[in-house]
Order: structure tokens, then sequence, then C-alpha cells
């Protein structure tokens, strides 16, 4: 371990041992977290927006004010997912919560252009979806992985950009095949059909060696009151919430971005998706990286980029390929913002009480990833372009970025193991 930074050196038998035993975990994770609360909304409302702007009338930042109303339960469901995670279990929230996250997915279909309506069945979903969020699948990764964690949970978390690289085309194939009423509840059979079997079968919450009778390892940690009365808890919030009010408010107006820039239909199709695909870079590569170097000084790094496509899609006029490289920046940040705060929490924080910790953090970070595109739909509304949105988006980036690099050395916590 390095003394400026508590680096520990990764050992190369370890690791593969970790992923030996642990692949289950990391595979039902990456799926569960694609089919569940965290990319669903986000990914598919700008996509739907322009039908439910030709069926209700609705404005653009009405309908973004869904992804608000999201997160202003997340203020309430988050904890509480955390809670009952370190409770009962991750397993059982997550079973339970696909489930009733899918059902509640569909509910969308039956929207009938009042606002209201439209509002609450957000809230119903985010209340019944919080179990599929990473703070349940990053809880038991934590416990299973040790030096692989960081990438871990980067291919955990690529969930959230393969359901980005899929659902653009899924959707432009359903739209017109089954109307948007068909396509929300095709969406919605997704957690039930798919991600709840292999939750199923394959999630569990603690690390047990399959040959013996060994009881679960359970690193120990701050208690959630001692985070609270930590200054770094306070300082990962001043960091994670404007990176998210600036880095989340473009991906669901990004059609309508592209559009008003002077891109047609079927360029805007084609890029994009690489949100998600650049998403999957940067989980791999920010996960390898937090492993094996100070992750926050990778954090600064990586979170900076997409304040260079807020000044490009700031600019107005775009050619595809401009346009293509500003998304891809977004995505590859987006692919290790929230990597990062599972990592932060189990290396400062440790695993004691990990559930509250990380989802009172997460709903930070959800609360600027929900007004962010509430923000962005509204300059639009008003002034009919992004320009000032997305030019303090950029500021904020680097700022908030910035703050991660005072968080100091990682922390040691003795292990524990129950009676």
């Amino acid at each position: 371990m390095t003394a400026a930074t508590g680096v520990q050196p990764t050992s190369g038998p370890k690791g593969f041992m970790e992923f030996r035993l642990g692949w289950k975990i990391v595979l039902c994770s990456l799926v569960g977290i694609s089919l569940g609360l965290s990319p669903m909304p986000i990914y598919t409302i700008g996509v739907f927006a322009p039908e439910l702007v030709k069926e209700f009338g609705w404005s653009i930042g009405e309908i973004m004010g869904g992804i608000t109303v999201t997160t202003l339960t997340l203020l309430a469901a988050g904890p509480l997912a955390g809670w009952l995670s370190g409770k009962f279990g991750a397993r059982r929230v997550v079973l339970i919560s696909q489930v009733l996250f899918g059902l509640s997915f569909m509910a969308l279909a039956f929207s009938n252009g009042s606002l209201l309506v439209f509002y609450l069945t957000f809230a119903v979903m985010t209340l019944a979806g919080a179990g599929t969020l990473p703070i349940t699948f990053t809880h038991a990764i934590n416990h299973w992985f040790d030096q692989r964690r960081g990438l871990a949970l980067g291919i955990a978390m690529m969930g959230t950009g393969l359901f980005g690289i899929l659902c653009k085309p899924l959707l432009a194939w359903m739209i017109p095949e089954f109307g948007w009423r068909g396509a929300f509840i095709g969406l919605g059979l997704l957690p039930v059909v798919i991600a709840l079997p292999v939750s199923f079968f394959l999630f569990h919450d603690h690390k047990t060696d399959e040959n013996t009778d060994a009881k679960p390892v359970l690193p120990g940690g701050l208690t959630f009151a001692q985070a609270l009365r930590d200054w770094r808890f306070w300082l990962l919030i001043a960091a994670v919430l404007p990176v998210s009010l600036a880095l989340s408010g473009p991906v669901p107006n990004m059609e309508n971005m592209l559009a008003t820039a002077g891109l047609n239909a079927g360029t805007i199709v084609t890029l994009t998706p690489l949100i998600g695909l650049s998403a999957l870079l940067g989980r791999i590569i920010g996960g390898w990286l937090i492993d094996h170097f100070w992750a926050p000084v990778i954090g600064f790094g990586i979170l900076s980029l997409p304040a260079i496509s807020c000044f490009i899609l700031a600019s107005g006029a775009l050619s595809p390929m401009v346009a293509g490289i500003a998304i891809f920046l977004i995505g590859f940040a987006l692919g290790i913002e929230y990597d990062l705060m599972a990592y932060f929490v189990a290396r400062y924080f440790g695993m004691k009480a990990y559930g509250s910790i990380y989802a009172l953090l997460y709903v930070f970070f959800a609360v600027g990833a929900g007004f962010g595109p509430l923000i962005l739909g509204a300059d639009f509304d008003m002034h009919g372009s992004y320009h000032l949105s997305l030019t303090v988006g950029a500021v904020v980036l680097i700022m908030g970025a910035a703050s991660l690099l005072f968080l100091g050395k990682y922390r040691d916590f003795p292990s524990e193991t129950p009676a």
C-alpha cells in the first residue's frame, strides 16, 4: 500500500479466485442493473417524449418532469432500499422489486393525458423499483470482491450501457409496430421475464466457499452515524451533486438536442446509442484503473471529460462526427460515476453500514440526475436552445470532479466474522 494514496497492489491469483467464486454475482448484477430503475426511465423518456407531445400536447419540460418526480421519490425510496438490504439481505429486496418495477413501468402505457397521473405513476415506479438500483447489487459485489472490486463493479455497471445501446433501436422498432403504449408494456416485461429468473438462480448476498462450511466474511467499517460525522462523506456529496446535475441532464434531452442542431432522424438514431457503447468502455477501463491507481485522480480525469462535450453541444450546429465525439465523452463518464461512488464507500467507510451510506449518497446523486434533465428541458422551452445550461454545466463538472482530489488515502477496516 502506498503511503500517499493507500492504493493496495492487486494480486493476480487472488483476483482470479475472486472472479471464480463471484462471477455469478457479477453476471446477475449486470442483468439486474440493465433492466432496473437506474437506466430504463432516463434512457427511454427522450424517445417517448415526441409521442407524448403529439398525443397529449405536453411540453418537453413537462415530460422530463417525470424524471424529477423519480428523483424526489428516491429521497425516501433510496435509503429505504439500502436499509432493507442491510436488514433482510439484498437478494430478497431485488427479487420483490424486479416484479413490482416491471408492473409499474408497464402502467405508463395507460397514461390518459393527466400530468398528475403521469407523475404519480413515476413515483410508484420509483418506490417499487428502488430495489433494482445499484444500491442492492453493489452491496453484494463489495462483499464478494476486494482485490478486483473496481473491475467487478465496472462489469456489473455495464448494464446501464448495454441498455443504452439496445433500447434506442428496440424502441425504434417497437413504437411504429405496437405504438408507444405497446412499447411501454414491452419494456416493462423485461425485468420480469429476464432479470427476475437470473437473480433467482444466481444472486446471493455474502461470499462463502462452495466447497466448505466457512461462514461469510463481513468486513467492518463505520456505522451510519459515524459516516455522517465524517468530513469525507460531505465532501463526496459536494462532488457528486453538481457532477450528476451536469452529466445526466443531456442524456434524455439528447434526441431533441441533436434535432435542434440540424441532424436528421436517421443520424440521431445512429448516434445516440454511442452513449451506451462508450459507457461500457468507461465501466471496464475505469474499473481496471481504480483497481490499480488512486481512484480520486481517476475520477477527476474521467468526470472532467464531458465538460468538452457540453461546450461542443452548446455551440449549436453540429456535424455528425463532432456530435458523436461529444456523445462518446458523456457516455464514457457515465460509465464510471456509480462505480466510483460504490468504490469510495467501501474504501473510505467500510462495509458495516454500506447499504445506508451508499443509499444516501445515491440519493444526492439522483437529485442531480433528476433535476438535470428538467433544467435543460426548461432552458430549451424558454430560450429554444440548450446553450446556457450546457455552458454552466461544463464549469460545474470540472469543479465537482476536482473536489474528489481532497479525499485522501484509503482507510483500512478490520474484518468481522459473525458468531
